[in-house]
């Protein structure tokens, strides 16, 4: 069931036939999504990494989630962020533009990705903010190359193994509903990034959803997924955290359960823990300055 439902999370975070069918950009959206267009690629570890870079002061980096590229960074978050910080996002190995060799992949292995991106970009030292998967990843960045974190930020985030709260019964049978047309499956598991609230009072909102752009090939969708089923989880690792953790979960999150942020910030000394009211598992698109603002406010000096 998990491999199920790690691979339909692809379908969730890459709603293309929802985008396809009724997809409509505003001008300023599209504006935001210009800005440093260029991808760059550098040579890190065995594969050929793709990133953008926004923005100038401290740096910060942003690991994505599942079967997602850079592309799917909300602009506006982006914009907010790059106004005080060097802005890094990538393409985790095999997504987007960045390349893989053959055979499994893992997340410790994405982790040592990111911490090499940092060293041929020769950056010392950066803030980190993991999003989903992202986020599994950032804490491996954490314990295994402490000296290149300065600040931590985990969002939607687990820690794995048995002690991971996971979907409720309803919530993964929807996931696996794969019945009615294209059009059907892309809304029934968008709305599932976000409350029906929020979808509600806000029924144009997918017209704000980024358009992905870069290539996600199903089978590295398939070995990132097995990377995620794989991974042992931190749980017991936690509290050797070094440095200064800002928690992010949406109390509407039913893709990850915002009770694994209070697992993990009873684990991690002197943790932050920020909820979001009415927010879900996509809640940096329903209120991208919001997050933007706190995230800015935990990485003040």
């Amino acid at each position: 069931m998990k491999w199920v439902f790690v691979m339909l999370l692809g379908l969730i975070i890459l709603p293309s036939t929802l985008i396809s069918a009724s997809y409509g950009t505003s001008e300023e959206v599209l504006e935001l999504m210009s800005e440093n267009s260029t991808i760059q690629k550098m040579h890190v570890n065995d594969s050929e990494m793709a990133y953008k870079v926004f923005g100038e002061g401290e740096p910060l980096v942003l690991i994505m989630g599942y079967g997602s590229a850079v592309d799917l960074w909300p602009p506006k978050f982006l914009d907010h962020l790059s106004s005080n910080y060097k802005v890094i996002v990538f393409d985790n190995r095999g997504m987007g533009y960045s390349t893989a060799p053959a055979g499994n992949f893992s997340i410790e292995e994405m982790a040592d990705d990111a911490a090499g991106l940092l060293d041929a970009l020769e950056i010392e030292q950066a803030h980190v903010l993991g999003w989903s998967m992202g986020s599994l990843v950032a804490q491996e960045v954490a314990l295994r190359h402490p000296e290149k974190v300065e600040k931590l930020v985990l969002y939607a985030a687990n820690c794995g193994g048995a002690e991971a709260v996971q979907p409720s019964s309803e919530v993964l049978e929807e996931l696996t509903n794969t019945s009615g047309t294209p059009e059907e499956v892309g809304m029934r598991l968008f709305a599932l990034l976000f409350p029906p609230e929020f979808l509600k009072e806000n029924p144009e909102f997918y017209k704000e959803f980024p358009m992905p752009t870069e290539p996600s090939h199903p089978e590295n969708m398939g070995r990132q997924a097995e990377a995620i089923a794989t991974w042992s989880g931190s749980c017991d690792r936690l509290s050797q955290i070094e440095g200064p953790v800002l928690l992010v979960a949406g109390t509407d999150d039913v893709i990850t359960p915002p009770d694994n942020s209070m697992i993990m910030a009873e684990r991690i000394p002197g943790s932050w823990l920020v909820r979001f009211e009415g927010a879900g598992h996509g809640l940096m698109y329903q209120y991208p300055e919001r997050l933007a603002s706190i995230v800015s406010a935990f990485l003040e000096p």
